[in-house]
């Protein structure tokens, strides 16, 4: 290993994924939504909290909205 390096030399280039980020959250989510996006994932292979995060995505990117009706 070299006692010093000039850094300026070495090209340094931005993260390209530091836009992606995530952020950590606590969310209080029913038992019956959990287990079923668990389920999802054992049959997936993807853990679920990826799940849920590419269901919110897709949610996102089709601009849906949510259908509330109380009964």
């Amino acid at each position: 290993m070299r006692e010093e390096y000039d850094i300026k030399s070495l090209n340094p280039r931005k993260n390209p994924y530091a836009k992606k980020i995530k952020q950590q959250i606590t969310i209080n989510l029913d038992n019956d939504v959990v287990n079923y996006f668990k389920n999802m994932s054992l049959s997936s292979g993807i853990p679920y909290q990826t799940l849920i995060n590419l269901y919110l995505s897709d949610c996102m990117t089709n601009n849906r909205q949510v259908n509330i009706s109380w009964q």
